[in-house]
């Protein structure tokens, strides 16, 4: 039976508040400075609006190879990217052809995946759709409003190649938008606190999970990425 001193009453149905999650990543870390401290460096807000294009196609393209793959492998390769992709210049990667895409994977100086290297070419599309309408895929990113991120995530998924789930996760918060991550820890959490009952894999529980978010942001007045952090520092 749940405890009505741990649960209280939302719009979503019953789920801890924040402070007893805060409450509790602060016990498990040495108490409010220590945990302060290890929530500091993801402070820092952006300015998307500052974002240009080759930067998100740079960043999508690094979390697209990243996915599934030994990390310190794409950032050691990451200059033969750069050279391959043209400095990510998205007007050059979305004219690739068929030709260059099927001579890039052979290139030595990257990751030969063929449908990941592929996946530059439809991406630079997806942000040249995105600039026709917004100007930019930052300030995209900008208008988009935080209370959503679910719907951002979708977005991302439907209408980009190869940047659902975790790795659009990642893209969106390494570029600066106020995205959390669904670890293992932060899912953990959330089943803790009452909002699902296992990973939030489908739109129901997505959406669930987004207005769970919501409520806390309120409760806390915190970003997205530091409830995100806090909620995996509570059980991990």
């Amino acid at each position: 039976t749940r405890s009505a001193s741990f649960f209280i009453k939302t719009p979503i149905g019953f789920m801890q508040h924040f402070d007893k999650i805060y409450a509790r990543a602060s016990k498990r870390k040495g108490g409010d400075q220590a945990l302060e401290t290890l929530l500091k460096p993801i402070r820092q807000t952006s300015d998307l609006t500052t974002l240009n294009d080759a930067e998100v196609l740079a960043e999508m393209t690094a979390c697209i190879f990243r996915a599934g793959f030994v990390w310190r492998v794409i950032t050691a390769k990451w200059p033969g990217f750069e050279k391959a992709f043209h400095d990510f210049d998205v007007t050059r990667c979305a004219m690739l052809s068929d030709e260059e895409i099927e001579e890039l994977t052979r290139n030595t100086d990257i990751v030969r995946h063929g449908t990941k290297i592929a996946s530059v070419r439809a991406n630079a599309l997806y942000i040249l759709d995105i600039r026709a309408e917004h100007g930019s895929f930052g300030r995209f990113m900008a208008d988009w409003p935080d209370s959503d991120f679910v719907g951002l995530w979708m977005h991302l998924k439907k209408n980009g190649t190869r940047l659902g789930g975790q790795t659009g996760r990642y893209c969106l918060r390494f570029l600066g938008y106020d995205s959390p991550i669904l670890s293992q820890d932060v899912v953990a959490a959330l089943i803790a606190a009452g909002v699902v009952d296992k990973d939030p894999s489908s739109q129901k529980d997505l959406l669930t999970t987004q207005e769970a978010f919501n409520v806390w942001r309120d409760q806390s007045g915190r970003s997205a990425r530091e409830i995100s952090r806090l909620l995996a520092l509570s059980t991990g």
